[in-house]
């Protein structure tokens, strides 16, 4: 195995195809026992069922679950293996509870809560996507005031360094990019860097020049711009308000990019098309329709950049797609 390789796992972990008496004996195995290093048990009398995606690298560790209602208990035995690693946990659930320190707390709906590896805890997961991140100490340390003081702590969804930490890391994993040897220690670092903005309950991060805020809003403005580019009435304002920056700034973070937001735009509007007009059976619906599905309110302007993207007219595209079909 190359160096590569063993610095970056993705594993899967699934009951779905296994007996239903098979279930909670092979998670408690093979997923508790192994590799989370704790001892599960069901918390209800549905039938059991649950899967989980572990991704481990060098400084990081990434935990998504789903499933029935469970009991997670790291016990005294369970700590040690040694592991000194803060946990980060974001609950999409209805409710969990967490207890460790003697304390128990309730969170739900994408509130974290972050705990110690190195010391007992239990706990009780209802349902819903858990996420799970686990940093280590040594990485914490220099980036926050007193790493002790801040578990068990609820940290509220509306966190600002907490919300961009959960979009900058629906985009790594949805990009792959943790899997790239050349870009994965920088984006560990954002990681790290965001982990401790959201545990330590900074003052609002406004404009901050910090590369790892500069990273996660731009890949905050990015997602949102994906989502919305066929908006006819999407705008640089309209994007910068809901991230919560000015104009201007995104303007720069949109520069960094080599890209600005109307090419950004564009160009995701001109592949849409593209594909609306090569899609088999598209004969039925018109070009200038098309153009305003994609969000072109001009189809003038619609025509001259197709042809200027893609070397031919929206009508040359679709005649060639039916010709080659």
């Amino acid at each position: 195995m190359s160096a590569d390789a063993a610095d970056f796992n993705s594993i899967r972990f699934s009951t779905r195809d296994l007996p239903e008496r098979m279930r909670i004996p092979m998670w408690r195995e093979e997923f508790g026992r192994r590799i989370v290093h704790a001892d599960i048990a069901a918390a209800s009398d549905a039938p059991f069922h649950a899967e989980a995606t572990l991704q481990a690298l060098r400084g990081l560790r990434l935990l998504a679950l789903r499933g029935a209602p469970m009991r997670f208990r790291r016990s005294r035995a369970n700590i040690a293996d040694g592991d000194d690693s803060i946990g980060i946990i974001v609950s999409s659930s209805s409710a969990s509870q967490l207890s460790q320190r003697g304390r128990e707390i309730e969170f739900r709906g994408g509130d974290t809560i972050a705990i110690l590896h190195s010391e007992p805890a239990t706990l009780r997961y209802v349902d819903g996507l858990q996420v799970g991140l686990a940093v280590p100490r040594d990485a914490l340390v220099p980036r926050v005031t007193d790493v002790d003081s801040l578990v068990m702590r609820r940290i509220s969804r509306r966190t600002e360094a907490l919300r961009l930490l959960m979009t900058y890391l629906k985009s790594a994993l949805r990009q792959g990019v943790l899997a790239a040897p050349k870009l994965r220690e920088t984006i560990v670092t954002h990681i790290h860097d965001l982990a401790a903005l959201a545990i330590d309950e900074c003052s609002p991060l406004g404009e901050s020049s910090a590369s790892a805020v500069i990273a996660a809003r731009h890949n905050a403005a990015l997602d949102h711009i994906a989502a919305h580019f066929q908006d006819p009435e999407l705008s640089l304002e309209i994007v910068a308000r809901r991230q919560g920056i000015s104009p201007r700034y995104l303007q720069r973070l949109m520069a960094s990019s080599g890209a600005s937001f109307t090419e950004r735009v564009n160009e995701l509007r001109l592949q849409k098309a593209f594909t609306l007009l090569t899609a088999p059976h598209d004969g039925a619906q018109r070009i200038s329709d098309i153009a305003l599905e994609v969000g072109f309110s001009d189809i003038s302007h619609f025509n001259r950049l197709f042809r200027a993207r893609f070397g031919d007219s929206p009508r040359g595209v679709r005649s060639a797609g039916s010709r080659a079909a």
